[in-house]
């Protein structure tokens, strides 16, 4: 049984329009915790290292703790927000007014969502030798992504931030949520609110055929 109310998407629709929103969050409307396990539940069956399962998904609705966490977050993605930025040379470039202002506003009214998720995976990364490091966050971003793309099947968005992760950062919404700082280490910062509109399109990416290599580099 679905408690959401799932949009008529295909597989093929979710893969393609599941974009980073920001802007089209709906700040006001609220998101059942029905809605958010039940979605977590398909994200579940994603895989993980030798099925270690070793997750942990820790969501905020409390309304001082989300401002505290996008303090957190705030004190590194402004002044990155605020550098200058190298060019692609491309296509990429074009978009680039259009990703910035999305990301400030999000800067702007991240206390505002109504959820916040940070998906956890035990261990450290950084005690993961970088050989290991693949299979390390292997066993978590699965998992993650499975849960946006349930999130758009039913009519939710999210966007994946990590700008809180940087510095001393993490230690921070560690101490904030009473996550074990060090046996967890944390995957990003989510806000999640339904969206303002479901008629999401597919993005302008480099074609494929650019990115590709047979047999050799």
């Amino acid at each position: 049984m679905t408690v959401g109310n799932a949009l008529n998407l295909s597989v093929d629709d979710v893969l393609t329009t599941t974009r980073s929103v920001r802007k089209r969050l709906d700040l006001e409307r609220p998101v059942p915790r029905e809605v958010l396990l039940e979605c977590l539940d398909l994200a579940l069956q994603a895989p993980s290292g030798s099925n270690s399962q070793g997750w942990q998904w820790v969501f905020v609705e409390d309304a001082e703790r989300k401002k505290a966490l996008a303090d957190i977050y705030r004190t590194y993605a402004t002044p990155y927000l605020d550098a200058p930025k190298p060019e692609f040379g491309d296509e990429r470039d074009l978009s680039r007014p259009r990703v910035q202002d999305s990301a400030r506003y999000l800067n702007d009214h991240l206390h505002e969502v109504p959820v916040m998720l940070i998906p956890c995976l035990k261990g450290r990364a950084e005690n993961t030798p970088g050989v290991s490091s693949a299979g390390f966050w292997g066993s978590l971003l699965p998992a993650v992504w499975s849960f946006m793309l349930a999130l758009r099947s039913r009519g939710l968005g999210s966007a994946w931030t990590t700008l809180h992760l940087v510095g001393d950062g993490e230690k921070r919404a560690a101490d904030l949520l009473g996550i074990p700082f060090d046996k967890y280490s944390q995957g990003g910062l989510f806000p999640i609110a339904y969206t303002q509109g479901t008629d999401f399109r597919p993005a302008k990416r480099l074609p494929a055929d650019q990115l590709t290599h047979w047999n050799s580099w």
